[in-house]
């Protein structure tokens, strides 16, 4: 920590711009339109436009999110944003990590890592400054034909419409130059925890705010810590306490300090209180430069129901997590994976307007993980009596020698994918047949190095390209064979099964199109010669058998169609 470095962050000015339909008067219906332009409103935009919906996104401000805010991106996120097209700038730019470090006082007592396998494409995690992660997503947008953004739109009223009357959404925006109206079949609310789309629907948010405050400060410095997660219980340096660093791009450090809930967050703000924190923890003589700094109080809460009519909730607009665990951004964008293909098939008339209730069903199972994860480490970090202190103190005593003691050290459970194991869109394993490992209906795809047409590369990658090679990905299913052992007349009775306008292609996992180079594939599913993956257009696991069987294939993509009811 030698040196000052200089650093001011530029936020840019996204032009506004008169729509046509505002200047012409006309009315227009638009199959989407989308509140918020911030990480999660971005990433919807983009995955319906890739699916070939055309939408607008607006926005009632004109640039990228103030502050670096979320910095924490897993591995499943960066997936997602692979298979858009803009994962690789975010990584690029982005710090990698995967080892994280617990401190009791000035001692180790724990640590971690995310990703103890080899070979997988992504990180297991990235800390990225919030407004570059948004800037990759609004040029990926404004570059989009399908995407029409519109910066200072403010929405005013929204009625939800009705699907089942074709009732469309009503939105009433207001801009520089006056109010409009506009209509759409679907609205996405991706508008924050303190979302005004979810007061205009009279939609219930409900959970438990948490008594404790945290300062975050982003540093400027060059220092020699390792690029890891450190998490300190009580510190030297700030006793009683706990205080969070990890590093983000550009020297960038990011540094959380447990303030307790009597702090004034106003008083905790001002620059020379926080700098003689940081000197507390790096030293007097460290040189470096506040960047951002912002005091807050968190929640835990999800909205009663993820669908009002046309109106689906995303992101923090429908739920809110505590910081610890990265949980906040990563689950939203796991709310637009699952939630653009369903709009689709609906939208294309191949699947009935009651799939997107699956779209509650699978994303408040998730959020309702991630709650429950959220508030353990919440409690843990911040226990509320002395019962709980005591139990926490002794954890971390212990740790520091027993083994069995780590794993119930909780300083924020970092952000996994929760698999939708109950979804009435799964097929469940008939019982008769037993699979190793963890890919069960209802879970994301394992990733793995695979040679593909001659070219080394990556699993969820074909995936993604052979999703691309159709019209519509949404309504594409891929068979992950193992074996080379399905016969073109049994994938030929599968298309006659099929519904009309929908496909599914198969991989053959040891063919000469498709090799698993390292075996990982065979290991990752315990893909026995004959076995069979159904994959969802959301690469989740919908099915798996020991044997290719065409009626049970189609019965099993109609259910994940919403065509047929699940106890059928």
């Amino acid at each position: 920590m030698s040196q000052v470095v200089q650093k001011t962050y530029v936020y840019p000015e996204f032009t506004y711009k008169i729509s046509d339909e505002q200047k012409s008067g006309v009315l227009k219906r638009h199959p989407v339109v989308i509140i918020g332009a911030g990480p999660i409103g971005l990433t919807a935009a983009l995955d319906c436009a890739q699916r070939g919906i055309p939408v607008v996104l607006i926005d009632d401000n004109n640039t990228v999110s103030i502050g670096s805010r979320a910095v924490c991106y897993a591995k499943r996120p960066l997936e997602i944003w692979d298979r858009l097209g803009v994962a690789q700038p975010m990584v690029d730019k982005g710090v990698s990590w995967q080892v994280g470090k617990v401190f009791l006082r000035d001692e180790k007592v724990y640590q971690f890592d995310l990703l103890p396998e080899p070979a997988h494409k992504m990180p297991a995690m990235i800390n990225l400054q919030q407004y570059y992660l948004e800037e990759v997503l609004v040029k990926a947008c404004e570059e989009h034909p399908l995407v029409d953004l519109r910066w200072k739109h403010k929405l005013i009223s929204l009625q939800p419409g009705a699907p089942l009357a074709d009732l469309p959404a009503a939105l009433t925006l207001e801009t520089p130059d006056g109010v409009f109206d506009m209509q759409a079949d679907w609205v996405i609310a991706c508008d924050g925890a303190n979302s005004d789309t979810r007061r205009m629907v009279g939609a219930g948010f409900t959970g438990k705010f948490f008594h404790d405050r945290f300062l975050i400060a982003d540093v400027v410095m060059k220092a020699d810590f390792p690029t890891e997660r450190w998490f300190w219980f009580d510190p030297p340096f700030h006793r009683g306490q706990s205080v969070l660093l990890h590093k983000q791009s550009d020297n960038v450090w990011r540094i959380d300090f447990q303030l307790g809930w009597d702090a004034d967050p106003e008083l905790e703000k001002q620059p020379e209180r926080v700098i003689l924190r940081i000197q507390a923890m790096l030293g007097a003589d460290a040189k470096f430069e506040l960047e951002w700094v912002s005091v807050y109080q968190f929640a835990c809460r999800r909205v009663d129901n993820f669908r009002y009519g046309r109106v689906l909730f995303a992101g923090d607009a429908a739920h809110q997590v505590s910081p610890f665990g990265a949980r906040g951004a990563n689950t939203g964008v796991q709310d637009t994976d699952n939630l653009a293909w369903k709009l689709k098939l609906v939208l294309d008339g191949l699947a009935p307007a009651s799939l997107m209730d699956s779209y509650h069903e699978e994303r408040a199972f998730a959020a309702d993980d991630n709650l429950l994860n959220s508030t353990r480490s919440t409690d843990f970090i911040t226990p509320k009596n002395q019962a709980s202190l005591r139990y926490r103190n002794a954890v971390l005593d212990l740790a520091k020698s027993e083994s069995f003691a780590r794993p119930l050290v909780n300083s924020g459970r970092l952000s996994t994918p929760t698999p939708y194991l109950h979804s009435s869109l799964n097929t469940p394993d008939d019982g008769t047949e037993f699979f190793a490992g963890k890919m069960c209906p209802g879970t994301n795809c394992a990733d793995a190095p695979v040679r593909f047409n001659g070219e080394n590369t990556w699993l969820l990658s074909v995936l993604n390209g052979i999703a691309g090679q159709y019209q519509t990905s949404a309504s594409v299913f891929v068979l992950l064979s193992f074996g080379n052992s399905t016969s073109q007349e049994a994938h030929s009775k599968l298309k006659l099964l099929l519904p009309k306008g929908v496909d599914a292609p198969i991989l053959q996992i040891g063919s000469e199109t498709l090799i698993d180079v390292e075996q990982k594939l065979m290991e990752r599913y315990d893909g026995q010669t004959g076995t069979v993956y159904l994959i969802r257009p959301d690469q989740h696991v919908a099915a798996r058998w020991r044997s290719f069987d065409a009626e049970k294939i189609a019965r099993a993509i109609k259910r994940c169609m919403g065509l047929i009811e699940a106890s059928l």
